[in-house]
């Protein structure tokens, strides 16, 4: 397994966390491996089979990991990719990076989303009576 379960357990507090402030959801998925695809392009594919873009305001992020490919990506749909700065999803790849490379998997994977959360936070505030869209629970291939 890629995460302990308390890992696993922190993944998701953390996503709950994030998503206190915001209308925006994040999502984690874990794949075995991305199938010899680029790992953007299966984080895509992933992103539509899980119907990410059926958030109200198309603000949901997937962090996307294939875990035998030791290869990640993420994801955003164009409600909060139009309004993020240029070069921000690399900034956060850049922070998930410098974690993986120690073996910190679950802690880049947390940086990352205490990051989204909070530029989620900024372009899509928590409104009045918001509903959490998506599962917070981490997803995995199946």
């Amino acid at each position: 397994m890629f995460f302990t379960e308390d890992e696993q357990k922190k993944i998701v507090a953390a996503i709950k966390e994030a998503e206190q402030s915001t209308s925006g959801e994040i999502k984690v998925h874990i794949d075995n491996t991305s199938q010899w695809e680029d790992v953007l392009t299966k984080a895509s594919k992933v992103f539509d089979k899980l119907e990410l873009e059926k958030t109200k305001q198309r603000n949901c992020v997937l962090i996307y990991i294939a875990k035998e490919d030791r290869q990640f990506a993420i994801w955003a749909d164009k409600g909060i990719n139009n309004v993020v700065p240029e070069g921000y999803w690399e900034s956060t790849i850049d922070l998930m990076r410098s974690y993986m490379k120690v073996s910190q998997y679950a802690e880049g994977v947390i940086k990352a989303i205490n990051m989204i959360g909070v530029k989620l936070k900024i372009y899509f505030p928590l409104e009045k009576n918001d509903k959490n869209e998506l599962s917070d629970d981490i997803s995995f291939e199946h």
